[in-house]
C-alpha cells in the first residue's frame, strides 16, 4: 500500500512518485556498503550501558537470543519508562505509523490519498476520546503513562531518521520535510480504541442485514444470519454439550452430550420483517460499509471471523497437580506482530513497585495485555458483544428532530494536514447517539421492519421548496461504547498487579472497551472465567438493524451491571473453553449479543478435553499445545459424505476419490483438504452469486457452514438453483461444483490429484502495514517475507483463516501462541507470529516465523535464575549525570 492505507480493502493503489521512489531505493541499494548501512543503522544497542534522563536508578534489560527482553527496576516508574526505551528501539515506527491512524493524521505522513480515512477516523473521535481518558486518569496509572512516554523519548531524544527505522529513510525520499514528534499518554490510550474498532463485533452484520431485508424475506435474512446452535455446542458458562462426528476427536472417548434449553427466538431478525426497495437507505449503507472497509485494520478483519481460543482446565485433570491455562488470539497477519513479548519486574515487591509480570504487550501502550504474574495467569478471547447500534436520524440544516423536538447538531471543525498538500478542513456534526457517518441522498424512507414507524407516521421529510424551509434528510449516526470515556486504560495496571480470583475480577470490572472473555487461573489451583465490559441495555429491539433515531423509544438505558455479567469460579467440570462462542445458555436475563461465532471450534477444543478426561489421560502443556493446533474441520466432516455420493465424470471422478478414507485433517501436505477447500470456495460462489449483495457473501467460516448444512437435507431449495449456472436442485449444483473444483484444483497444483497439497495455495505472507503493499517490488522486497506454506483454516481450532470470496491466501492468523503452566512457570511455553525486532533484515524480524509456521513453541522463563542464565545481551540504563 505504501502510500495507502494499511490493510483497508481501499485505496490500494500508489501514487506515481512511489514508482519512482522504488527506482531510488533499488540505486541506494546496490550502491556498495551503503545499503547495508541505511538497513542496519536503526538496529539497536542492546549490551553496554546508556544514560537516560529521567530514570532514578540503574535498570536492568537482558534479552535471549529471540531478542525478547526481560527488565528489572526499583520503581515503577523507571519500570515502565525503561518499557518506553526498549518499546521505542524494536518498533518505533509501527508505534509512530499507529498513532497517525488512530488520530486520522495518515495524510501527515502519505499525503491526499489518505483525507477521506482520516476524516471518517476524526470523525469517530478515537483521539479525541482517548484525551479525554488521559484527563480522567488517576495520579498514579497516569504516572505509568508519563513515564512509558519519557522512555519513548528518551529514546527519540538521541535517534531520529533512518537512525530510528528504515522506513523513516523511505519517508524522507517522498516527505523530506518530516518530523518525529514527542510521545504522550494520549498516543498510548488512543491504541485502545483501535482495538475496539477492529473488534467492534457486529456492526458488519447490522448493516448486512438492513441491505438484505430490501431483497429478501425475513426467513432467508434469518437463514444467512443463523442464532447460536446451544442444542448442540458448548456455552461457556453453561452447558458443555458437544455434538461432533467421531472422527472429530483423535482421542479414544466419544463426547457426551447434556441437554439445554432450546435457541432463543429473541435474537432472530423481525419475523415480520418485508421487502423494502429504499434506494437512499441501501445507498448510505453501502457507504457506510465502504467506508467502514477503508478503515486501517490494525488487528484484523473486523466481524464475526475474528476470533480466539482459551481454555483452563483443573489441577485435577494436568499431570502437576495445577491448572494450565492456553490461549491463541487470531487477529490479522502484520509484520512485525501486533504483540510484543516482555518480562516486567519490580527488584522489589512492595505498593510502590508492585509489578512481576511477563507476557504479550502492544509497543506504543506500556504494561502486559496478556501473560502472568507471580500468582496468576490470563488469557482473551473476543467477547463480542452488541455494543454498537446505527441510528436513522432525521437531519434538518444544523438540527435533527428527538422526541418531537428539534435540537442542534454537535458541531466540531478540525483541520487535516496533508504532506505536500494545502490544509483540509472538515466539520464533524454528531447527535446525541453520536457522530453522524453518512447522508441519504433522498428524501423518502420506508419502513424495514414493523416496529418501525410507517411512511405516513414519519415526520416529513421535505424539500422545503414550497416554504423555503431547509431541505430535511436522512442520515446515519453511530452510538458505540468506544465514543465514550471509559476505564480500560487502568485496566491494564490492575490485572498486571492481580494476585487472586478477587483482586483479577476488580481489574476486569475496570475493562470497558473492548469486552473480552478473560480465562483465569492461580498457583493456589483455582480456575475461572469473566466476562467483563459496557454492554448496552436496549429500550427496545435486539441490536440487528439500523433504528430510528428521532425517538427514545430505541435508546440505551444503561449497561448491565459487571456482577451480572457472565461469570463462573472452579466449575465442576473442571475445565471452561472459550473461543468466542456463547458466553451463556439462552434465556439468560440480559441479551449480549445476536451474533456469537456459531461455536465449531468450541465443540472440538471441548470434545477433545472430554476424551482426554474419559480415558484418564493427564493434560500436558505438551497436549494444551496439540489441542491448539487441531485442524480438524467440522464443515468436511459435514460436506464430504454427500459429496462422495455425487456420480462425476473423467478427471473429476479421480479428484473425488481423494475424499475416500481422509479424516478430515486440513495439514499442509493433504490433497484432500486441497481439492476440498476448492470444492468449498466454489460452492459458495455458485450457489450465492446473483442473489445477495457482493458485499453481503459469505466468507466460508462458521456462518457459511450453518447455512450449507442447514440445506443438506433440502436438496429442492431454491437456495442449490442458480439460473446464472444453469443449475437446478442440490444434486446439479453440487455435480458444477466439483468438476469445476476439479478444473480449478489441475490450474493452480498441477494435473496429478496426488501431487496436490492445501498448503501449497493457503499461503501467508508477512507483510509491512505500511509499505509491504505497495506494488514496487523493492520496497516489498525490503520489508515483506514468505509466502508460508501452512495448515489449518476457518472454523478450525487451528485458525488459519481465509476468506472465501478473496481466494485461499490466509487473512487472520493464531497471532500467538502461549501455554503457561501454574506449577512451574518456566515450563511455560509461548511464541510470536514473527519476532520481536520491527527492524528488516534484523536477526529478530521473523526468526520465530519459522517455529510458529510448525506449531511448534520456546520456553518461556521466569524465575531470574533461569533468565539470566538464558540471556545472551544485558544493557544497563543508568540515570542520566
Amino acid at each position: 500500500m505504501g502510500t495507502d492505507a494499511p490493510r483497508s480493502k481501499g485505496h490500494r493503489h500508489i501514487r506515481r512518485l512511489l514508482i519512482a521512489l522504488g527506482v531510488v531505493l533499488s540505486l541506494v541499494l546496490v550502491t556498495a556498503g551503503l545499503g547495508v548501512w541505511t538497513v542496519t543503522r536503526s538496529f539497536p544497542t542492546l549490551s553496554g550501558s546508556v544514560n537516560i534522563e529521567g530514570l532514578s536508578s540503574t535498570v536492568t534489560v537482558t534479552r535471549d537470543d529471540a531478542g525478547i527482553p526481560q527488565i528489572t527496576a526499583k520503581t515503577a516508574a523507571d519500570l515502565f519508562l525503561a518499557e518506553g526505551y526498549v518499546h521505542a528501539q524494536d518498533r518505533f515506527w509501527e508505534m509512530d505509523f499507529r498513532r497517525h491512524v488512530t488520530s486520522g493524521r495518515l495524510s501527515e505522513l502519505f499525503g491526499e490519498s489518505q483525507v477521506g480515512t482520516d476524516t471518517f477516523v476524526r470523525t469517530l473521535g478515537w483521539r479525541t476520546v482517548a484525551e479525554q481518558e488521559v484527563a480522567l486518569l488517576d495520579p498514579v496509572t497516569l504516572g505509568y503513562y508519563q513515564s512509558y512516554a519519557d522512555g519513548v523519548n528518551a529514546y527519540l531524544d538521541t535517534h531520529d531518521g533512518a537512525d530510528l527505522s528504515l522506513e523513516y529513510a523511505i519517508l524522507g525520499l517522498q516527505n523530506p520535510g518530516y518530523e518525529v514528534e514527542p510521545w504522550t499518554p494520549a498516543d498510548s490510550v488512543a491504541w485502545l480504541k483501535a482495538m475496539a474498532w477492529d473488534l467492534r463485533s457486529n456492526l458488519d452484520d447490522e448493516i448486512d442485514r438492513a441491505l438484505l431485508s430490501m431483497t429478501l424475506t425475513p426467513s432467508e435474512v434469518n437463514q444467512l444470519h443463523p442464532e447460536y446452535p446451544a442444542g448442540t455446542h458448548p456455552t461457556i458458562t453453561g452447558s458443555q454439550t458437544v455434538v461432533v462426528p467421531s472422527a472429530g476427536a483423535p482421542d479414544a472417548a466419544e463426547p457426551t452430550a447434556e441437554p439445554t434449553s432450546e435457541p432463543s427466538a429473541s435474537t432472530s431478525l423481525d419475523s415480520t420483517i418485508e421487502p423494502a426497495s429504499v434506494d437512499s437507505y441501501a445507498g448510505a449503507l453501502t457507504e457506510l460499509r465502504a467506508a467502514l472497509s477503508s478503515v486501517p485494520e490494525l488487528l484484523g478483519p473486523a466481524g464475526g471471523e475474528i476470533g480466539s481460543n482459551s481454555w483452563v482446565v483443573a489441577g485435577s485433570l494436568t499431570d502437576t497437580g495445577l491448572p494450565l491455562l492456553a490461549n491463541d488470539p487470531h487477529l490479522g497477519p502484520a509484520l512485525p506482530s501486533v504483540w510484543y513479548q516482555v518480562g516486567l519486574r519490580c527488584q522489589s515487591i512492595n505498593a510502590d513497585c508492585p509489578f512481576d509480570v511477563a507476557g504479550y504487550s502492544f509497543s506504543g501502550l506500556p504494561g502486559v495485555i496478556i501473560g502472568h504474574t507471580a500468582r496468576i495467569a490470563w488469557g482473551f478471547t473476543n467477547l463480542g458483544p452488541d455494543v454498537a447500534d446505527l441510528y436513522i436520524e432525521k437531519v434538518t440544516g444544523d438540527s435533527y428532530e428527538f422526541d418531537g423536538a428539534a435540537k442542534p447538531l454537535l458541531l466540531r471543525d478540525e483541520k487535516i494536514s496533508v504532506a505536500g498538500g494545502d490544509d483540509v478542513k472538515i466539520e464533524i456534526r454528531s447527535t446525541e447517539h453520536g457522530p453522524l457517518l453518512s447522508g441519504f441522498k433522498g428524501t423518502t424512507y420506508q419502513r424495514i421492519a414493523s416496529d418501525y414507524p410507517t411512511v405516513a407516521e414519519l415526520p416529513p421529510a421535505s424539500s422545503g421548496a414550497e416554504s423555503g424551509a431547509e431541505a430535511s434528510t436522512y442520515e446515519l449516526s453511530l452510538q458505540w461504547t468506544a465514543l465514550a470515556p471509559g476505564r480500560t486504560a487502568s485496566a491494564i495496571f490492575a490485572l498486571n498487579q492481580a494476585t487472586d480470583w478477587t483482586s483479577f475480577r476488580a481489574a476486569a470490572a475496570l475493562f470497558e472497551v473492548p469486552a473480552q472473555n478473560l480465562t483465569y487461573a492461580d498457583v493456589d489451583g483455582n480456575i475461572g472465567y469473566q466476562a467483563p465490559g459496557l454492554i448496552p441495555i436496549r429500550a427496545s429491539g435486539n441490536g440487528t438493524l439500523p433504528v430510528p433515531g428521532w425517538t427514545s423509544q430505541y435508546g440505551w438505558t444503561g449497561y448491565i451491571p459487571f456482577d451480572a455479567l457472565p461469570s463462573t469460579f472452579n466449575p465442576s467440570s473442571g475445565y471452561i473453553v472459550t473461543a468466542n462462542n456463547a458466553a451463556a445458555d439462552p434465556g439468560s436475563p440480559n441479551l449480549l449479543t445476536a451474533d456469537w461465532d456459531l461455536g465449531y471450534r468450541a465443540n472440538q477444543i471441548t470434545a477433545r478435553l472430554q476424551n482426554l478426561i474419559a480415558v484418564g489421560t493427564p493434560l500436558t502443556t505438551e497436549l494444551m499445545s496439540d489441542i491448539q493446533g487441531d485442524n480438524y474441520s467440522a464443515i468436511a466432516a459435514a460436506l464430504v459424505p454427500r459429496l462422495q455420493e455425487v456420480r462425476l465424470p473423467g478427471s473429476a471422478a479421480e479428484a473425488q476419490q481423494l475424499l475416500d478414507g481422509w479424516d478430515y485433517q486440513v495439514d499442509a501436505d493433504s490433497a484432500a483438504a486441497a481439492y476440498f477447500n476448492v470444492i468449498w470456495r466454489t460452492l459458495l460462489k455458485d450457489m450465492f452469486t446473483g442473489k445477495i449483495d457482493d458485499g453481503a457473501h459469505l466468507t466460508g467460516g462458521d456462518r457459511a457452514f450453518s447455512v450449507v448444512t442447514s440445506l443438506l437435507g433440502q436438496p429442492d431449495s431454491p437456495w442449490w438453483s442458480n439460473p446464472t449456472y444453469g443449475t437446478v436442485g442440490q444434486e446439479s449444483m453440487l455435480r458444477r461444483v466439483m468438476t469445476s473444483a476439479a478444473t480449478e484444483s489441475a490450474d493452480l497444483m498441477g494435473s496429478d490429484p496426488a501431487d496436490w497439497q492445501w498448503g501449497s495455495i493457503h499461503t501467508l505472507d508477512l507483510k509491512n502495514a505500511s509499505f509491504g503493499e505497495s506494488g514496487i517490488a523493492p520496497l516489498e522486497w525490503l520489508f515483506n517475507r514468505g509466502p508460508y506454506e501452512l495448515a489449518g483454516g476457518s472454523t478450525v481450532v487451528n485458525a488459519v483463516g481465509w476468506d472465501a470470496t478473496q481466494g485461499y491466501q490466509v487473512d487472520w492468523v493464531p497471532s500467538m501462541r502461549q501455554v503457561i503452566s501454574l506449577e512451574d512457570f518456566d515450563d511455560s511455553t509461548w511464541i510470536n507470529l514473527t519476532g520481536a525486532s520491527g527492524h528488516a533484515f534484523h536477526s529478530n524480524y521473523i526468526d520465530q516465523a519459522p517455529l510458529w509456521r510448525d506449531h511448534e513453541t520456546r520456553p518461556w522463563l521466569f524465575t531470574p535464575t533461569t533468565i539470566k542464565d538464558d540471556a545472551t545481551d544485558t544493557l544497563t540504563l543508568e540515570p542520566a549525570a
